[in-house]
């Protein structure tokens, strides 16, 4: 899930960082495949809130699909309905491959780590690793670049052997 971001200062750092931080994430990882025995597929999911039972699942999916098709009235209905049910928002995964092994890894899930300072999903709020952020409030591309790989490296480290 994505981070809680406690201020509107914090929101706008965060706006500074995930797409530079996403773009590294990529190259990184591309690199790291270029020279590694795993093939890697990008994948778009639904990521939905933890506990979220495969019941609910099914039914806010169909009831996103009758939206397709309905009137304006029973859109309204279904609407008020989806507001009190869990909700996925996209995400982005990168299928790592090898023989018979696969691992999953959650692009922004990593993006996060490389944003916020010691960020785990558990979390309930995250601080912005502002050591990102040079005196300009611009992306320090360096120290970007540096904890990118050191975070991709430890993903491709941590593959089973």
């Amino acid at each position: 899930m994505p981070p809680k971001i406690s201020n509107s200062v914090a929101w706008q750092q965060a706006e500074i960082l995930m797409q530079p931080a996403f773009i590294r994430v990529i190259d990184n990882l591309r690199k790291h495949l270029d020279v590694s025995p795993w093939k890697g597929t990008y994948h778009d999911v639904l990521v939905w809130p933890a506990n979220t039972t495969e019941e609910t699942k099914a039914i806010v999916s169909g009831l996103l699909q009758e939206m397709e098709t309905a009137t304006p009235q029973q859109a309204d209905a279904i609407r008020e309905t989806l507001a009190r049910m869990p909700m996925p928002h996209p995400g982005y995964h990168l299928l790592l491959q090898r023989q018979e092994q696969q691992v999953n890894v959650d692009l922004w899930e990593l993006c996060y780590q490389v944003c916020f300072i010691d960020y785990t999903p558990e979390q309930q709020a995250a601080d912005i690793d502002t050591s990102l952020i040079d005196d300009a409030g611009e992306v320090d591309w360096l120290r970007l670049e540096a904890k990118t790989k050191e975070l991709v490296e430890q993903v491709f480290a941590n593959l089973p052997e």
